[in-house]
């Protein structure tokens, strides 16, 4: 038995396109700047778009367990989509999008996964709102952090589920 989870954030900053597209998409800079993320390992390269790239990361939020997965590139439009598939504790896809209007770029963050470890399923009834306050956790302080990363303005984060 697996537990799905669906979380969109969207965030607004008001830093310059290219300069957050860059950001996002080395993965292997994260840790450096983005507290929740404590390791990522490339474990493949991929081709020079970085299609097929594959990742280990290890992630950590507020609730006292980390979550690792593998992620492998599968889509990258420069600058509007970055895609990938997730395997490990959790399966799905995770999909940034981005855009500009006037000098904030927008990025939205679409994370659709099963849990694969038992006692997470175990737990999710219960648990379901706590691992949703953890996610939005994560993404707060991510986007708080490449606001920060960039000397930049977070003007506005959104998140649901």
């Amino acid at each position: 038995m697996h537990t799905e989870y669906r979380f969109t954030t969207i965030w607004r900053i008001n830093a310059p396109l290219q300069a957050v597209w860059d950001a996002i998409h080395d993965p292997a800079a994260w840790p450096r700047w983005w507290k929740s993320v404590e390791r990522v390992i490339e474990v493949e390269t991929g081709a020079s778009d970085g299609v097929g790239a594959l990742h280990r990361y290890t992630w950590k939020g507020r609730l006292p367990y980390r979550v690792a997965f593998d992620m492998r590139v599968t889509r990258v439009e420069p600058l509007v989509v970055l895609e990938g598939e997730a395997c490990g504790d959790v399966e799905g896809t995770g999909c940034w999008q981005f855009s500009s209007h006037d000098t904030v770029t927008v990025v939205r963050y679409e994370w659709r996964v099963r849990t694969k470890r038992g006692w997470m399923n175990l737990l999710a009834p219960l648990a379901r709102p706590f691992f949703k306050w953890n996610h939005d956790y994560v993404m707060q302080q991510g986007g708080e952090a490449l606001a920060s990363l960039l000397d930049a303005r977070l003007v506005g984060i959104e998140h649901s589920s």
